[in-house]
């Protein structure tokens, strides 16, 4: 047995060595090559271009605070893509009930609405990683009033614009109909609105 033992040694390594070179090389630079192929701008941070410089990605959000601008979903970090992290705040937290309802309090002076009105829960909370780019529909129309008046355009033209911007939901069957908010707002820079 212990005579075996230097020839198994050898073919354990080289077993060892074969395996890593094609789980660790051969496996990764087939799998990059073929999602730089099937799936080449998500594979490439899905980014948003415009005259030639990166001016974001429909995978992450931002801050948009302008009232020419629809703004998205409250985050805990800022959108600091460094930093995902939603707040951790839990249902029953004090911090957490005086903020949404302060959020929900801006949103109802910012778009013109009435005290007791309904808003979206995705208008004034935050998502688990505090980078999603999208909101619901509901939470965009109820936005364009505000937008619109902001740009000096036609309320219908808003409206228009953002129902074309509006994405379906996930497998037709989960979630809610959603838009991302750097889209529609480039939309708007780009005059798609009138």
């Amino acid at each position: 047995m212990l005579k075996s033992l230097p020839r198994e040694i050898a073919q354990a390594i080289r077993l060892t060595l074969v395996f890593a070179v094609f789980t660790g090389l051969v496996y990764g630079v087939a799998m990059t090559g073929l999602i730089q192929v099937i799936f080449h701008d998500q594979a490439n941070g899905s980014l948003i271009v415009k005259n030639g410089q990166v001016v974001g990605s429909t995978l992450i959000g931002q801050q948009f605070s302008a009232d020419k601008y629809f703004q998205g979903r409250f985050s805990a970090n800022g959108y600091a893509a460094d930093n995902s992290a939603g707040s951790n705040l839990g249902p029953s937290n004090q911090v957490l009930i005086d903020r949404v309802a302060s959020s929900a309090r801006a949103f109802r002076q910012a778009n013109a609405l009435g005290a007791n009105d309904a808003v979206p829960v995705d208008a004034v909370t935050g998502d688990f990683s505090g980078l999603d780019p999208y909101i619901t529909e509901a939470s965009v129309l109820l936005q364009v009033h505000r937008v619109a008046q902001a740009r000096n355009l036609d309320e219908a033209k808003v409206r228009a614009l953002v129902e074309k911007y509006v994405h379906g939901r996930i497998m037709w069957v989960f979630g809610e109909q959603y838009v991302n908010v750097l889209e529609l707002n480039l939309a708007l820079d780009n005059g798609e609105a009138g």
